[in-house]
């Protein structure tokens, strides 16, 4: 008997293996770890509940999951070479970028990013993918001027589901028909905060306007070229962009500005977060034996403390060198000159365990969102010190939530650096707020990776759910805006005013004239 039953139940699991599995492409292959690793989480969950995926990205996983289903990649280093190169013709550091115009970042973003992408279309692995014959049920790439890779997802003949890092913004509204009013949604690189003074309102929608015309212009066009270039029988741009099944959006109420979405843009801010896990034995001790707390110092993946000038550190250095608490720096040199005995160093650190331990009392953070999701779930207060991109408008955001003080880099000195490390150390409001933020990150009906996972199997199960798809779409610009009916009730309302103009002239003249005739009778 158990011969007979053994094969049937391994059959039986097989076709419910097979037939509850999906073949998922998912390209993350921004120039930034942070990027990555949001990426990757979501493909490992999937891989996890099941899914066979297949991940195009700059830099892998090491460590692949183990489950139901299989995990493969394809490494494009071309895009690491890119990017190192990029930087070391650069005179400027990352830290360097903090005063940055807008208006010229968003030119530059514009016409650099693109062409640091274009080596994912023209990679070995890549190009063979493309020229097999595989197919995929769905094709998930992270929204990040990477326009000409959605037409892969038309190639495999599959449904295309975005991954925005951050909340709803330009790139991501008129993919799929969400408004963005200027009037009280800010563009995520101004920073500003809700409400807008005029002048903030001004240059948001100047800038929005130079996107709105920029991008079709100049960025599109040249997005085309790489589709018609790289693949065959590539679809044109234009059908390419509008063709989204879905947008997973890394944002929530709890995190981000509340703003209007459209049915198919789904929040799972804080996907990527894991329950922690134990600590490296040198800083479990380290953080256990610090009766008056820790301060973690970490400017993220991408910008780097050790590109701090020298008066910069130096004023961080004094200010923790008078410190009771003990400090854990994620610092990328072999040595910190100056270093206090209550400094403890490493090059890299593992920030979601570090934030999860309870002696940890302040995160020093570049406000990037990946860190402000983590700090906000373990509900830690922050300093923030931005430097470009989203990092200003977090660190803002935090400081209107209550549970931070944002310190510009320019402004870093000695006198405020220690002035907001010991107000944040203080005074409890931090803690506090910081404690209800994570309470409103944590009330939810689902959490953040299962809904992911509902939704993208949701577009698969529905061939693409094109009954999420709002009409506007489908509309041009200017029928969008209602500049047709806008310039047909200006010309009916000047017409109306023209006719009643003549009409009243008219008249005017006739009873002037009888009044005329009565007076010539009279006479």
């Amino acid at each position: 008997m158990k011969t007979i039953l053994v094969p049937v139940v391994l059959l039986f699991l097989a076709i419910t293996h097979y037939g509850n599995s999906a073949k998922i492409l998912g390209l993350f292959t921004a120039p930034a770890r942070s990027h990555y690793i949001l990426g990757s989480a979501l493909m490992k969950g999937l891989a996890e509940k099941g899914h066979d995926v297949t991940v195009i990205s700059a830099y892998g996983e090491k460590q692949p999951p183990k489950g139901k289903g299989t995990y493969r990649d394809i490494v494009v280093t071309e895009i690491q070479n890119s990017i190192q190169e990029m930087l070391k013709n650069e005179k400027m550091s990352m830290v360097d970028r903090e005063n940055l115009n807008p208006f010229f970042a968003a030119l530059f973003v514009g016409h650099v990013v693109p062409k640091l992408m274009e080596p994912v279309l023209s990679n070995e692995g890549v190009q063979q993918l493309i020229h097999s014959k595989e197919k995929f049920d769905v094709v998930i790439i992270e929204q990040f001027l990477n326009d000409a890779q959605k037409a892969l997802a038309t190639h495999f003949g599959a449904p295309l589901v975005l991954l925005s890092t951050v909340g709803a913004n330009f790139w991501i509204n008129s993919l799929v028909g969400n408004p963005g009013p200027t009037s009280y949604i800010p563009a995520l690189s101004l920073g500003y905060t809700v409400p807008m003074t005029f002048r903030q309102r001004l240059s948001n929608t100047l800038l929005t306007l130079l996107n709105e015309v920029y991008y079709p212009l100049y960025v599109h066009p040249n997005e085309n070229a790489k589709i018609k270039k790289y693949i065959p029988n590539g679809p044109d741009i234009s059908d390419v962009l509008y063709n989204v099944s879905l947008v997973l959006m890394n944002s929530h109420p709890s995190t981000n500005q509340p703003v209007p979405y459209v049915p198919n843009m789904i929040d799972i801010a804080g996907f990527h977060i894991k329950p922690p896990k134990k600590l490296p034995q040198d800083l479990q001790e380290f953080l256990d034996s610090a009766k008056d707390g820790v301060i973690y110092f970490s400017m993220g993946s991408n910008l780097k403390s050790a590109d701090f000038l020298p008066e910069k550190r130096d004023a961080v250095l004094k200010t923790f060198s008078t410190l009771k608490e003990k400090i854990l720096w994620k610092w990328e040199d072999d040595v910190l000159p100056g270093q206090p005995k209550n400094v403890k160093l490493s090059k890299w650190l593992p920030q979601q365990d570090i934030l999860a331990h309870p002696n940890v009392k302040l995160f020093i953070t570049h406000g990037g969102f990946l860190s402000t999701a983590e700090t906000i779930y373990h509900g830690v207060p922050v300093l923030a010190i931005p430097i470009f991109g989203d990092q200003k408008l977090n660190a803002k955001s935090a400081v209107r939530n209550g549970f931070g003080i944002a310190l510009p880099y320019s402004d870093l000195t000695e006198d405020t650096f220690a002035k907001s490390v010991h107000e944040i150390l203080t005074n409890p409001k931090y803690k506090t707020n910081a404690k209800k933020r994570s309470e409103l990150f944590h009330d939810r009906l689902v959490g953040p990776m299962e809904t992911a996972i509902y939704w993208i199997e949701y577009v698969i199960r529905h061939k693409g759910a094109p009954h999420l798809r709002v009409a506007a779409v489908d509309l041009p610009w200017y029928k969008y805006h209602l500049l047709d009916v806008i310039g047909f009730l200006v010309l009916v309302s000047l017409g109306l005013v023209l006719v009643s103009y003549y009409v009243v002239k008219i008249a005017c003249r006739k009873l002037c004239s009888k009044q005329k005739s009565k007076k010539v009778k009279k006479h």
